[in-house]
């Protein structure tokens, strides 16, 4: 344990160097020069002061604990002062220990930190019309989960079916740290139900992947979207009259280094619909060599949470028992910890993406 608190507190003073280094290089005249640079800084130094500025309130609580264990073994000291030094030593060593672990799990969480903008993307798997279905159940939780937490939900693109489900659905949702809580959704969800389509009662088994990716700006992903980007110009399909007809507004980009691709065609304006496939394809392409770093992490954490593991199957949904059991954490039982379902489905998600959080800082703490 005092190997691990001393791995923190050596990151920690680490970061506080950094912290003034980012500062003295803000306030030198020729900062202003290079306006690519003053984003890239200004939001360095904002990440880190939410972790600097606790270590120094912390650094503080612990000098005056020093000088008041000194008094309390001082020969000199009068009883009386001495009690009053052993209270504030008892008192002292009680907050510097609730501050340290907070700012532990600042440190731990860092990496997800101010990201304050994602892209949810969600798509129906195996169970044809029922795994559309499920997707926009999935899309509706999210939705609510943001609404309670005051977030903002646009829908950038959207496939959806006749029975109003969604073949494939992306969000955007904005909200402080927003990408601290959401990053865990990202996987393989699985629902056990009776679909409506459904004349025996039988329970079907289907699926849905979600995906969710920090919409990054344009300072943090160095995309030439001369050279690197292919784009394709389109009449879109499907409803709208006239205009979808003759007018060209459909855009398909790709990314020739990666090979991803984004379709686009929400909206009737080819430049909308160019300026919204480009803020994907940018968090994609982020998303991209994020996922190669985290493989290379993992690769010396084995089964460390929030991987990124697209591929596995997080959480299931049994209906007939409204049970949402998160396959990631410890429960009672092998399968994982269940929770109410449909308080999951209704938004209600804090108390899962609590123990999933925690379980992440767990993980990391032991790692140090």
């Amino acid at each position: 344990m005092a190997d691990v608190r001393a791995n923190l507190v050596a990151k920690l003073e680490s970061a506080s160097s950094r912290f003034d280094e980012v500062l003295a290089e803000m306030n030198d005249p020729a900062f202003a020069s290079n306006p690519k640079r003053m984003v890239e800084a200004a939001k360095e130094h904002k990440q880190l002061a939410k972790i600097v500025q606790p270590y120094r309130k912390y650094a503080k609580a612990q000098e005056q604990l020093a000088q008041a264990k000194v008094l309390c073994e001082d020969p000199q000291a009068d009883a009386e002062m001495r009690e009053m030094a052993e209270e504030e030593v008892r008192e002292l060593t009680q907050s510097s220990e609730a501050m340290m672990e907070e700012i532990q799990g600042l440190l731990l969480m860092s990496d997800k930190a101010g990201v304050d903008s994602v892209l949810v993307e969600i798509r129906a798997g195996t169970g044809g019309e029922e795994a559309a279905l499920f997707a926009a159940d999935l899309m509706n939780m999210y939705t609510r989960f943001a609404e309670r937490r005051g977030w903002k939900v646009e829908v950038l693109e959207a496939s959806p079916t006749d029975l109003g489900g969604f073949r494939e659905i992306v969000l955007n949702v904005k909200g402080e740290d927003c990408f601290q809580f959401l990053s865990f959704e990202g996987g393989g969800h699985r629902v056990q139900r009776v679909p409506k389509t459904e004349t025996q009662g039988r329970i079907h088994t289907s699926a849905a992947t979600v995906a969710v990716l920090p919409e990054v700006e344009e300072v943090e992903v160095n995309i030439d979207w001369e050279k690197d980007v292919l784009e394709h110009v389109s009449r879109a399909g499907g409803p709208g009259g006239q205009n979808v007809n003759k007018v060209a507004s459909a855009i398909r980009l790709e990314h020739v280094p990666t090979g991803l691709t984004v379709n686009m065609r929400e909206e009737k304006s080819q430049h909308k619909n160019r300026a919204k496939a480009r803020r994907v394809l940018a968090s994609r392409v982020y998303d991209h060599f994020r996922q190669q770093q985290l493989a290379a992490e993992a690769a010396t954490r084995k089964n460390m949470i929030g991987s990124g593991d697209r591929s596995q199957r997080i959480r299931t949904y049994n209906f007939p028992q409204n049970r949402c059991t998160d396959h990631r954490l410890k429960g009672t039982g092998s399968e994982g910890a269940n929770f109410n379902m449909q308080q999951i489905l209704a938004g209600d998600m804090d108390e899962m993406i609590g123990n999933l959080i925690a379980a992440e800082k767990a993980e990391k703490l032991s790692s140090l």
